[in-house]
């Protein structure tokens, strides 16, 4: 959501559209993926990880709509929250390269502590 305040702020079109685009998203993403932690607990009546091993044997529909779920929370290509991604950062290229830079860090280490 930081992305969001930036692109905002940046007060261009592609900056105000990409931070519009990503909040829409982000209520869509993040609603799925809390259906699906309240699938999990349902199902096992538990939040311990130890026991959702296998799942995909189990509930292959469901691991591959997870998967794409936790893709989309990253911003991977070709999901809503990367379209939203990239027009904040052509807004910002535009406007600030220093600011750039650091977005771009910082979106490269949240990706990594995601993974």
């Amino acid at each position: 959501m930081g992305l969001v305040v930036v692109g905002i702020f940046d007060e261009t079109i592609y900056g105000v559209a990409g931070s519009i685009f990503s909040m829409i998203s982000h209520g869509l993403v993040s609603s799925a993926l809390f259906v699906i932690v309240g699938i999990l607990y349902d199902r096992y009546k538990t939040r311990n990880i130890y026991y959702y091993g296998g799942i995909a044997q189990i509930m292959p529909v469901f691991a591959t709509l997870a998967f794409i779920c936790f893709l989309a929370n990253i911003g991977f290509p070709f999901t809503s929250n990367f379209i939203g991604e990239i027009l904040i950062f052509a807004g910002i290229a535009h406007t600030n390269k220093f600011v750039f830079v650091i977005l771009a860090l910082a979106l490269i280490f949240s990706l990594a502590y995601t993974i």
